[in-house]
């Protein structure tokens, strides 16, 4: 499939629209584990993707990471766009989860052709509204939820995202992931094991309960 098969507003832009847009898409491959996108430091340019996964993070002050949110297949990233977007004011990087094909759209080329378009604008705006929205069930799950619902859940999106119940994740990468430290992280697992909810082995977290996270979850 071609880059228009993936972008969703398409058949509204102009013939002359389609022609910028598809002739300054760059096509990559972005392997596993390589931040592309570093904060304020560049502007990569709209990302659209093709096949794989990214995640959104942003670092404390103190070097910790917290996901925001994550990107899969035709999912498109503005932040890394970040230049056309005066107002954004916080450092976000963005990293390959997983070997990622993906197309990237100059960002001065993208917002030429947003000021023209009414409807890329309306779309333009709609994932910023999304990403929005999950910025802030973030924000709601750190204040009000405690860590052991927070892992709960997060363990069973990962057996989900990668249709498995044995997950070859570490300590250090959930801790990433949930904004909190590796000790953290090893106390609630080893808890969780003795509960008989998982099974903790090297650089794995066998789910072997599942119904049971379910309900912790959702205590």
């Amino acid at each position: 499939m071609e880059f228009q098969d993936y972008f969703p507003v398409w058949e509204k832009l102009t013939s002359v629209q389609q022609q910028q847009l598809k002739g300054s898409a760059i096509s990559r491959t972005v392997k596993k584990g390589t931040v592309f996108h570093n904060g304020n430091l560049d502007c990569t340019g709209l990302l659209l993707i093709r096949h794989g996964q990214l995640r959104s993070y942003i670092l404390s002050d103190e070097g910790r990471e917290i996901t925001l949110y994550r990107l899969f297949d035709r999912d498109i990233c503005l932040f890394s766009a970040s230049c056309m977007m005066r107002s954004i004011q916080f450092e976000m990087m963005i990293e390959a989860e997983k070997d990622t094909e993906l197309w990237i759209v100059p960002a001065e080329i993208y917002q030429s052709i947003m000021q023209e378009s009414a409807p890329v604008s309306n779309f333009t705006n709609e994932i910023m509204a999304t990403r929005f929205s999950e910025v802030m069930w973030l924000m709601e799950q750190i204040m009000w939820k405690s860590f052991d619902k927070r892992l709960a859940a997060f363990l069973l999106e990962e057996s989900t995202l990668e249709e498995t119940q044995v997950l070859k994740i570490t300590h250090e990468t959930i801790a990433n992931h949930l904004g909190t430290a590796r000790e953290v992280v090893t106390r609630m697992l080893r808890y969780f094991q003795s509960e008989g909810m998982v099974k903790l082995a090297r650089g794995t977290v066998e789910i072997t309960d599942g119904a049971a996270l379910e309900e912790l979850q959702h205590a």
